[in-house]
């Protein structure tokens, strides 16, 4: 690698993580993480039970300390940095539940003064908040207590403080808990455009698989206390057994077959059976599929029983 090579690959990292490791007592959670964030990206963070999903976020935010490890975030360790860079980052939580008499616009002017010394010309601080109560569809409600709103209203002012500080990195825990079909569309533009117009690298984790799929541009799949996959639902669903599966009948027979290339088999197939094949069927590889099948492969190394493993938020 070139020594400009190397320069343009820190630019475009956001977050390096090398040979993490953390224990709890005689407890290892994690067994040496490896990953890298790039810069604009959007990247779900997939795990089951116990797999150190939550731990690993929390030390890239800088709330829990390593056991062992290279961490590297906006260019400085977590574990060790200031107020500056964290002005440079956002947080969304589960829940955030204080300050229940206040309105939505007096919090966010409130929480926005703290980002102010921390703004450049380059990336201004803080949101300007009429906007912001704008961008996250709280118009109508910006002037209400608190206390008053549903949970969906609830978890949109969640995100506005998450990126009241105009965020270069934001860090989404379950961003959608709560959200209607129609308010979760809406969040799903928003991340959109957070990504794709403002440059913002985004670390989501979701239980919606569906969810990850539509806004990740890379998934990881944490298990075990290290990273099993890393690609995106595309790429991952090819490590399954073939990217689509097709089904059909012909002369009273049933058939099935994998496939990395559905159309060019379908198209052999018609030109083959003819008017015979009938019951046709394309199905791709969802990224439920692949989730299972590569968890469940980890499990089955390390635990014979075959326990039931369920994602975690």
């Amino acid at each position: 690698m070139e020594p400009g090579d190397r320069d343009q690959r820190s630019t475009n990292t956001v977050v390096e993580v090398g040979d993490l490791r953390m224990r709890y007592g005689s407890h290892e959670v994690l067994t040496g993480v490896d990953f890298e964030v790039r810069r604009g990206e959007v990247v779900a963070l997939l795990g089951p039970n116990g797999a150190g999903k939550t731990t690993t976020i929390e030390i890239l935010e800088g709330f829990r300390t390593r056991s062992s490890g290279r961490v590297t975030v906006l260019g400085e360790d977590p574990a060790q940095a200031g107020e500056a860079w964290r002005a440079r980052t956002g947080v969304v939580l589960q829940s955030w539940r204080d300050h229940p008499r206040w309105t939505p616009r007096r919090l966010l002017a409130h929480l926005g003064g703290f980002y102010a010394p921390y703004g450049t010309r380059e990336t201004p601080r803080p949101f300007d908040v009429e906007e912001l109560i704008g961008l996250v569809g709280l118009g109508s409600h910006a002037d209400r207590r608190i206390v008053t709103l549903s949970g969906g209203q609830r978890r949109r002012l969640d995100v506005a403080v998450g990126i009241v500080g105009r965020p270069e990195l934001l860090f989404l825990d379950e961003p959608t808990a709560g959200f209607d079909p129609h308010a979760r569309r809406e969040f799903h533009d928003l991340v959109h455009r957070l990504s794709d117009l403002d440059g913002t690298t985004i670390l989501l984790t979701t239980h919606n698989l569906d969810e990850a799929e539509r806004l990740a541009d890379r998934i990881l799949i944490l298990a075990n206390g290290t990273i099993v996959a890393d690609g995106s639902a595309d790429q991952l669903a090819r490590q399954v057994a073939g990217a689509a599966e097709v089904r059909w009948r012909a002369g009273g027979e049933a058939f099935v077959h994998a496939t990395q290339d559905a159309t060019a088999f379908v198209r052999e197939l018609l030109a083959r059976g003819g008017d015979d094949v009938t019951d046709l069927e394309v199905r791709r590889v969802s990224l439920e599929d692949t989730y299972m099948s590569l968890v469940h492969g980890q499990a089955g190394a390390a635990e014979p029983s075959g326990a039931a493993l369920e994602l975690v938020g």
